[in-house]
């Protein structure tokens, strides 16, 4: 870059946007991006992404369109930009008449410098409009919203690789999280696989304190920690929609200024609710993860999550909306055992293929991880994405760090039970092996034979639980969706099984309460199965196009779930398979419990579940030992299934009535060993 253009990138940095210098990082992205070359940035949130763009726009000749995936992001930063003198406009539906028909003159008339449009707008036929407009550069803000498995993921973003093809222009893409994986999807979708100039400027946000706490009356604790930071505007990200209006309606009994805001709420309200939260001092938001990534308010002093988030990926950006001014901010994410159990259900309930619920399975691993850290959380949060860093003294394990033991002997234990009994069993299982408790799961598998039996008996239950979620944060182990949650062993697990590394875990001091109790319907070991069916019962129903419960209710499932049928016959017993869902579904849901179902003859699938269908077998055994005579050199002779069938169902007592159902033949040969059979049975 010569000095003129530097000078008047720097003339424009001042006079536009009031900085007098970059921040860290800047300078070389903007850089790039005027000189019109393909960039991917990988920024912190509050690291001036926008600036990046922004910048480049007013230095360049022509159009720059911003791909932005929220309405309210684009709204904010056009007026911003409008207010600094910049001619920006943005097509959306939040738009109202007036705005658009302006919008459409400064393009018409070429004096449009910046235009933001949503991925969605690319479906409306827009290439030719931003060719006449004289479109010269492409920028897409959260980028990662590219990724088909991601967290944020946006079908439309993948129509932005072909409007960059048809206008044949440069594009910069930004986003504040990406690993390498979202990364090398951003490369081939928005791309086209050509490399692109790639800045990876850091993760690291040093004045956010980080703090995660086993949830102990999580109600309790989001108040108090609300409440010690009166008059400061914060967020509260909470699992469910009920929920943040439960926390939000308790905020504000303690005379907090509080607002809730979900997906459920009518575009109006929510508009309302961003507004206030914009406008308002001091206000709170009980959020789902709806909100937030669009709200562009610098003074967020505080982030707290009511429940576990789903990944590292995820809690990196949500904290990262609190202090995005560069001042002090603090965050707190409260953990229990239910928030781990619904994030593994959503995981497999999921309609991702088997390897991608395997990797989401490791990310929740790694968010584990952080929350069972050791030491300073930073460290294992930017190990996280290859950044090393040293302690950061501003997160709570730097202020007190836990008590931790020598736990390489007990996780040899506990990897030792899962290899040995096929990685087929879940936490509950193991560690009633360990334990040497004995249960009818344990004794029918023959698993108290196990040389790991009883081996563990010098931790209690509670202790082999905590361990267990350790190991797992640790990604020792993995839950495998295709084995119903089965826990499977990693990598990482070998050298440990094999004497070469050792594992230090915290001590569980603190016993974890879930406040009001949230009912479980089934067992934690039972609930990846019931995921799996759930996720089965959803596909069916939209084939269907019926409601799910018109397949199964939900109680049919849980049986399904803690029963495990093996057989049609078993699966007709459960409650709420009646023979016509058993005819239909039966084989889809047995194959999800058990795996391949072997054939089973049309005649004898209808007595499934009936004494005729034990019945059936028995005389179809009777009837096959005595198909050649009873020497074995006769004719072969065999009864069809519907002979046997009939046999089975009417249970003739006398050789005249069974003739009348297989014919004089076939009872001369058979007739003797089919009555006994059917004395047996009495």
């Amino acid at each position: 870059m010569t000095n003129v253009a530097e000078a008047r990138m720097l003339e424009l940095l001042r006079s536009v946007f009031g900085f007098d210098g970059f921040r860290p990082g800047q300078g070389e992205v903007v850089q790039a991006v005027t000189e019109g070359r393909d960039v991917l940035a990988i920024m912190p949130t509050g690291g001036g992404k926008s600036l990046c763009f922004q910048l480049p726009a007013l230095l360049r000749p022509g159009l720059t369109v911003v791909i932005s995936p929220l309405i309210a992001l684009m709204r904010d930063q056009v007026r911003a930009l409008r207010a600094a003198g910049v001619n920006a406009h943005a097509l959306s539906s939040g738009n109202t008449e007036d705005e658009t028909a302006v919008a459409w003159d400064a393009l018409n008339d070429h004096s449009a410098k910046l235009l933001y449009i949503a991925p969605e707008r690319l479906a409306g036929g827009i290439t030719a409009a931003l060719q006449r407009a004289g479109a010269s550069l492409i920028a897409v803000d959260e980028a990662h919203c590219v990724s088909q498995w991601g967290h944020d993921f946006r079908p439309d973003y993948l129509r932005i690789g072909e409007l960059r093809r048809a206008l044949n222009l440069p594009l910069a893409a930004f986003t504040a999280t990406a690993d390498a994986e979202t990364r090398a999807e951003i490369v081939q979708k928005l791309f086209a696989g050509r490399e692109p100039v790639t800045f990876l400027r850091g993760f690291d946000r040093p004045n956010i304190h980080l703090a995660f706490a086993a949830k102990d009356g999580p109600r309790e604790q989001i108040l108090d920690f609300a409440a010690r930071r009166r008059g400061q505007s914060g967020i509260v990200y909470a699992g469910t929609r009920s929920k943040t209006e439960v926390l939000a309606q308790a905020i504000a009994a303690t005379g907090l200024p509080a607002i809730c805001y979900h997906a459920g709420m009518e575009p109006d309200a929510r508009r309302r609710a961003e507004q206030r939260f914009q406008q308002d001092d001091g206000l709170i938001v009980v959020a789902t993860v709806a909100f937030g990534m669009g709200i562009d308010k610098p003074d967020i002093r505080w982030v707290a999550h009511a429940d576990l988030p789903k990944s590292v990926e995820s809690y990196y950006q949500e904290i990262g909306r609190a202090g995005r001014d560069g001042l002090p901010a603090e965050t707190l994410t409260l953990y229990g055992p239910d928030d781990i159990r619904l994030r593994r259900s959503q995981i497999d309930e999921g309609v991702a293929p088997t390897e991608r619920k395997l990797a989401d399975h490791g990310r929740l691993n790694a968010l584990l991880g952080i929350a069972e850290a050791l030491g300073c959380r930073r460290q294992a949060l930017l190990g996280y994405f290859g950044e090393a860093s040293g302690p950061c003294g501003n997160c709570d394990l730097c202020a007190q760090p836990p008590q931790v033991f020598d736990a390489t002997m007990p996780v040899r234990m506990a990897l030792s039970a899962a290899l040995r009994t096929g990685e087929s069993f879940g936490t509950v299982h193991l560690t009633d092996i360990l334990l040497g408790t004995v249960t009818a799961k344990v004794t029918e598998r023959g698993h108290d034979r196990l040389p790991t039996f009883g081996v563990g008996k010098n931790w209690d239950k509670r202790q082999w639980q905590a361990m267990f979620r350790q190991m797992l944060g640790l990604d020792l182990l993995r839950p495998d969706p295709a084995r119903n949650g089965a826990l499977r062993l990693t990598d990482k697990a070998r050298p440990v099984l094999r004497g070469e590394d050792v594992v230090t875990m915290r001590q569980d001091q603190t016993p974890v309460r879930t406040g009001p109790k949230v009912r479980a319907y089934v067992g934690e070991e039972d609930q990846p199965l019931l995921s799996a069916l759930k996720a089965k019962r959803r596909a069916l129903a939209e084939a269907a196009g019926v409601p799910a419960y018109i397949i199964f209710a939900d109680r049919t499932l849980i049986e399904m779930a803690e029963a495990r049928p093996q057989t049609l016959d078993a699966m007709a017993r459960i409650s709420g398979v009646g023979a016509k869902k058993l005819d239909s579904f039966g084989r889809a849901f047995l194959a999800v419990i058990a795996g391949a179902v072997p054939d089973m003859h049309p005649k004898r699938a209808k007595l499934a579940g009936q004494n005729g269908g034990t019945l059936y077998d028995r005389l179809q055994q009777a009837e096959l030992a005595l198909s050649r005579g009873a020497a074995g050199t006769g004719k072969p002779m065999r009864l069809t299934a519907g002979e046997l069938a009939k046999v089975a169902k009417a249970q003739p007592r006398d050789t005249a009535a069974l003739e009348r159902l297989i014919g004089v033949r076939h009872a001369e040969r058979f007739g003797a060993a089919l009555l006994a059979v059917i004395a047996e049975g009495d």
